[in-house]
């Protein structure tokens, strides 16, 4: 396979991280690329093409309708400004000033989380105005109800690994008292597999990315209720005219979601099982590293690798590990959100074959070196996280 990272000058990565937006998302699969280019020479009316893509979401997703935009964020502010206006176009064309709209969106302060940006701020390109709901560790369903009022437009579910995971009021009762008050509920979903629980349990809009676990160009797909649906296609008209989709991202998320349909999933799981099994038992040899299989924290079906150091004993901590995996060569990316609790995860969902011993390989070498230290790296996480915002805002530099 070419290689086109070295014509750019780009490094060789290995991403043992996840379906993450900074590493490119995921590995596209061969049927969305061989859609893409076959209608990038072509002309279509666009219209169309995404009543074909409606069909083909809504058939996935157990849904009345689909849409595909930008991405999964931009779901998130069209499907709340469709919200808002419905279908009037004269609402379409004056948002993001709301005046005279429901302009209110309900979601719990656990759930107010960051993706990248943040998703308060996704409410807030609709021109709606955000409604937190209870604490950070505790919602209750009376905070949510007594939140909800005339100006309330939405309610907004969100389901990640970044937000709280615990003390949360569950889909269906979040779902079934906002369908009490006649308040939709939009689901952002981005990284999840399951393309129709959501909208099963409750669910009115329910938002996924077409290029994370689907492997499809980057987009965001919008399902659920035919007339909020709808009213989220019209924003093409408004707001939505920043985050359009083109037709190869609308024809790649079409073969991404057959192409779901029909993959092997449960042989994938064995697979990357055995990579997990093999990196535990080789890592385990190392002092003061404790590997842990884990499931994914949302219910995907997902296992990762947690890799626990303790820096007295492995004489390095998690942070540096996973900064010393990424300098190397070549650099391995692992999933070092929670590294400051003294552990990262390995994900095994993103490797090429092959890659799983170079991953096994890289590992010792930076734990055999660490062994050699007296103590260490004085290092604090809050340090290593400054120089991370320097560099960014040193970009393009």
């Amino acid at each position: 396979m070419s290689d086109i990272r070295k014509q750019l000058g780009l490094r060789p990565i290995v991403n043992v991280s996840g379906t993450m937006t900074a590493l490119g998302a995921s590995i596209v699969v061969p049927d969305a690329i061989a859609a893409a280019s076959a209608v990038m020479p072509q002309w279509v009316e666009i219209n169309d093409l995404h009543r074909k893509a409606s069909a083909a979401i809504a058939k996935a997703c157990g849904a009345e309708a689909g849409f595909v935009t930008a991405s999964a964020s931009a779901g998130i502010t069209l499907a709340l400004a469709g919200a808002m206006t419905g279908a009037d176009l004269a609402k379409v064309e004056q948002l993001p000033d709301a005046t005279g709209m429901k302009d209110e969106v309900v979601v719990m302060m656990g759930h107010l989380t960051g993706y990248g940006a943040s998703v308060e701020q996704a409410i807030r390109l609709a021109g709606a105005k955000v409604v937190a709901v209870g604490n950070v560790t505790d919602a209750r369903g009376y905070q949510l109800a007594g939140r909800i009022t005339e100006r309330t437009a939405a309610a907004l579910y969100v389901v990640s690994h970044h937000t709280v995971q615990y003390g949360q009021i569950p889909l269906d009762e979040f779902a079934r008292i906002a369908h009490s008050k006649g308040v939709p509920v939009v689901a952002d979903l981005a990284s999840e597999c399951d393309l129709k629980g959501f909208i099963a349990a409750g669910a009115d809009v329910a938002i996924y990315s077409a290029h994370k676990f689907l492997g499809g160009l980057t987009a965001g797909i919008v399902a659920g209720r035919k007339d909020l649906v709808r009213a989220t296609f019209l924003q093409n008209s408004g707001i939505g005219r920043g985050m359009k989709v083109g037709k190869e991202s609308v024809v790649a998320a079409i073969a991404a979601l057959e192409a779901w349909a029909n993959r092997d999933h449960a042989g994938i799981r064995k697979t990357e099982r055995g990579y997990l099994e093999m990196w535990a038992q080789r890592f385990a040899k190392f002092p003061g590293v404790d590997p842990r299989i884990v499931a994914d924290p949302t219910g995907n079906p997902i296992d990762r690798l947690e890799l626990h150091v303790d820096p007295a004993l492995a004489r390095i901590t998690a942070w540096d590990l996973a900064d010393a995996l990424a300098a190397g060569d070549p650099p391995v990316i692992v999933r070092d959100h929670e590294a400051e609790l003294g552990f990262f995860q390995l994900d095994p969902c993103n490797l090429h074959p092959g890659e799983e011993m170079v991953v096994a390989a890289r590992m010792e070498a930076e734990l055999e070196a660490a062994r050699g230290r007296n103590t260490p790296s004085g290092r604090t996480h809050a340090q290593r996280k400054a120089a991370r915002f320097e560099r960014l805002l040193k970009w393009p530099d």
